[in-house]
């Protein structure tokens, strides 16, 4: 009887501390584990929802930041705030402009990346860049153009895909913001199974043991 390959869609944003500190777990499990992980990246909440970082708490940004440091020191994963933002707004004020420059770019090369079948190769490689301070203005150069090269992908094709398949992309992380609230969640990062959404990096021991109820075997 041939034994069938479980999968998993991460619904992931290229702006979220989280999403970034779930990935080398996700990358583990992955070679570990008989399972598809699918990628579906989505934008960030501070463009999703208007004026969301005038309404939060004060007290969360300082919090956020203390716990995702340290979450990182716990694991081992290097964190550091990115420079530039992947977001440009106004910390003090909330204010995030309808201008966008990087936003954007980033989330349709993660969505031309997962339709190539390589997403958490991607953002894996490219969520480095950005996030562990490996490298100053990751924007600039041809720093996300290494990352795709290492992910397997032809940066070449896969800017053009950005550029070109704009809409159509666009349309494509829409569908999965959608997809990521019908399954009963709204942040990131939420791994979704059979239906059932487990949110935050910290859910990922209780998603293997679900996944594993459901016939998971290891990899031989």
């Amino acid at each position: 009887m041939k034994v069938m390959t479980l999968s998993v869609d991460v619904f992931w944003s290229f702006r979220s501390p989280y999403s970034w500190l779930a990935t080398p777990a996700l990358v583990k499990i992955r070679a570990d584990w008989d399972l598809d992980i699918r990628v579906r990246p989505v934008l960030p909440i501070a463009v999703r929802i208007d004026g969301f970082f005038k309404r939060v708490n004060p007290l969360w940004p300082p919090y956020l930041a203390r716990d995702v440091y340290r979450l990182g020191q716990m694991q081992g994963t290097p964190i550091r705030w990115p420079r530039p933002d992947p977001i440009v707004m106004d910390i003090a004020s909330g204010e995030v402009p309808a201008d966008q420059p990087h936003i954007h770019r980033l989330t349709r090369l993660g969505q031309a990346a997962a339709e190539a079948g390589k997403g958490l190769d991607y953002i894996a490689e490219a969520g480095r860049v950005i996030w562990s301070g490996e490298v100053e203005g990751w924007h600039e150069g041809d720093h996300l153009a290494r990352a795709a090269e290492r992910a397997g992908l032809d940066p070449d094709t896969l800017e053009r895909a950005a550029r070109d398949e704009a809409d159509r992309l666009d349309a494509a992380i829409a569908a999965n913001q959608q997809a990521l609230e019908s399954a009963g969640h709204w942040g990131v990062p939420t791994m979704v199974f059979e239906g059932e959404p487990f949110f935050g990096q910290d859910r990922l021991d209780v998603l293997l043991w679900r996944m594993k109820q459901n016939g998971l075997r290891a990899r031989a």
